[in-house]
């Protein structure tokens, strides 16, 4: 079995970053955005569309810098590794069956 591979990003991981920024917007902006529809009046459908759109991405912007600023402050999303755990492999761990054994071959 090939080992997985596995990255350490230097500083913010912006993967950690965009995944959390677009379930945090949809968790807390769709409720925000449909407690500020109730003031509007929206007689169509494109006029309710245009508001979401507008909102939805004043609300996104803000989400997005608050949660860039607390990967950045708490090292978010690195899964609780160490920086050095993802560079140096275990030296215990096994190689793979593909590589020719050099000793055999005497």
């Amino acid at each position: 079995m090939q080992p997985v591979e596995r990255s350490n990003p230097d500083g913010v991981d912006y993967g950690w970053v965009m995944q959390m920024t677009f379930v945090t917007t949809i968790l807390v902006g769709s409720p925000i955005v449909a407690a500020l529809s109730l003031n509007a009046t929206l007689p169509t459908w494109a006029d309710k569309a245009e508001f979401a759109i507008r909102v939805g991405a004043v609300i996104w912007f803000i989400t997005a810098i608050a949660v860039f600023i607390y990967a950045k402050r708490t090292d978010a999303g690195d899964g609780g590794t160490k920086p050095d755990d993802d560079i140096k492999p275990d030296s215990t761990a096994t190689k793979p069956d593909s590589e020719p054994n050099a000793e055999a071959d005497d």
